[in-house]
């Protein structure tokens, strides 16, 4: 077996992960790499395998810098399988479409500028078209089913506790008269997110890929930073302002909800409006609703007793279908919280609302998730003073709050957990899925806790096990 480390391999977004086994090629995600946006146009817009050589792709979950390279893996030739739970593959589908709609919006804004200059025209990305066909390659399976996605490999998908229906894929392997485990973690989630159910630890597992995102930070008590973000909303809304909150529209949205359901069962914040700003997001709730599999028990149990909408959903709270209802929303001054798609600011509905709301000091803006280099987002985070929002200069007046313990990823306690439940059978551990100062951090404390073998890939490296 040989593995091409081609994405997220030191950073964290882009996953690829090629392996060759028994001379079938078989594509570990194919995920959008996201940062400075003249390398994300380069890198994205050169896949580094040919495309008609995957036997079939193998994805860990429906986030874009997983999955979100997969129409332009199918438009340069791929014609396999794509296999997933059931849940990433609806969940995919929807997010694929979102994404070749911003490709296509980006570059009708990009030509207008480019056409007043007489310089050449660009392509999106992809096209709606080209992620349409994605659809006829999804595969979607129960966790624990097994499946044969190429010859001499068994594979199962194993809950991740990152989001609905993300996985960490086991590939017990037979090559030239040897057997061996490989497992992939995809992103590994954390006990006691709401929702859904913690991640499934690895077992009996020879090679280890596995993500190393917060490998340099120790998540406090998730119960902690709901406390916090309480406060954050407490102090906005007394003081009549508007929370606006940049949010993943898979995940972390809906974990959002729950909270502020319980928030105001609880009678702990003030009672105002809540408002889902994304189609995306409503879409991927619909997806939430209709896969109860994936529930823990608390989810299962609003589920149970009463309707789909109760799982997710609450009077105060609206989703925000229309341009118009989302246009509407800058016109108010009564205290409300809006989350609004991209989690990073940097696309989408989101922006709208930040160049509305930033330069008044009664709003706050609420950070919610971690946040790539050389995004809006991580500009807010670092408190700059002033930002661009299409083109514009904007004074950040609004507060700029931090949460950063909702994490849907294992902080570098729940990582080294993780690795060590193969102590006893691994023989080598890749780490991929993070930046070089966290992964040399975790890989400090495995080596500490006596794991040896740890390697932390070039990208583009082969290496052979």
């Amino acid at each position: 077996m040989e593995i091409e480390f081609d994405g997220a391999a030191r950073t964290v977004t882009g996953s690829q992960h090629l392996l060759t086994i028994n001379g079938s090629k078989i594509l570990l995600d194919c995920g959008l790499f996201q940062g400075k946006r003249q390398e994300s146009f380069r890198r994205n817009r050169s896949l580094p395998f040919e495309a008609h050589k995957i036997d079939c792709v193998i994805l860990s979950h429906a986030h874009i810098d997983h999955c979100g390279n997969l129409p332009s893996l199918v438009k340069d030739g791929f014609e396999g399988k794509i296999h997933a739970t059931r849940a990433t593959a609806d969940l995919t589908r929807i997010l694929l479409m979102d994404s070749a709609h911003i490709q296509e919006m980006d570059a009708e804004y990009l030509n207008k500028k480019l056409a007043r200059h007489g310089e050449p025209l660009v392509e999106p990305l992809y096209t709606s078209a080209d992620a349409g066909h994605v659809q006829q390659h999804l595969r979607g399976h129960d966790y624990d089913e097994i499946f044969e996605p190429a010859p001499g490999v068994q594979a199962r998908l194993a809950d991740a506790g990152h989001i609905l229906g993300s996985a960490a894929v086991q590939l017990d392997i037979e090559e030239k008269g040897r057997k061996f485990r490989l497992w992939f973690s995809g992103d590994i989630g954390r006990r006691n997110l709401p929702i859904i159910r913690d991640p499934v630890l690895p077992e009996k597992v020879d090679y280890l890929l596995m993500e190393s995102t917060y490998g340099d930070r120790l998540h406090r008590d998730p119960q902690l930073a709901y406390e916090e973000m309480k406060e954050v909303l407490k102090r906005t809304l007394r003081r009549g302002g508007k929370v606006i909150i940049p949010s993943f529209a898979v995940g972390r949205t809906q974990e959002l909800v729950y909270f502020f359901r319980q928030m105001f069962d609880e009678g702990s914040v003030p009672r105002v409006p809540v408002y889902v700003d994304s189609p995306l997001a409503v879409n991927a709730t619909d997806i939430f609703k209709e896969h109860p599999e994936c529930f823990d028990e608390e989810a299962m149990s609003y589920f149970n007793h009463g309707s789909k909408q109760e799982v997710l959903g609450f009077h105060l709270l609206t989703y925000v279908r229309s341009v118009d209802e989302s246009k509407a929303l800058n016109g108010r001054k009564d205290p409300m919280i809006i989350i609004s798609a991209s989690g990073m600011a940097e696309n989408g509905r989101i922006l709208h609302h930040l160049a509305n709301n930033i330069e008044n000091p009664l709003n706050t803006v609420l950070i919610v998730s971690w946040q790539a280099p050389d995004t809006l987002g991580r500009r807010l985070a670092e408190r700059e003073r002033e930002v661009k929002i299409f083109g514009d200069v904007y004074r950040v007046k609004a507060e700029v709050a931090t949460i950063g313990g909702l994490s849907a990823h294992a902080g570098q306690t729940g990582l080294v957990e993780y690795a060590l439940a193969t102590r006893d059978t691994l023989k080598r551990l890749f780490l991929v899925h993070g930046e070089p100062q966290a992964a040399a951090a975790l890989q400090s404390k495995l080596e500490q806790a006596g794991l040896k073998n740890i390697t932390y890939p070039d990208r583009g490296k082969s290496i052979p096990v």
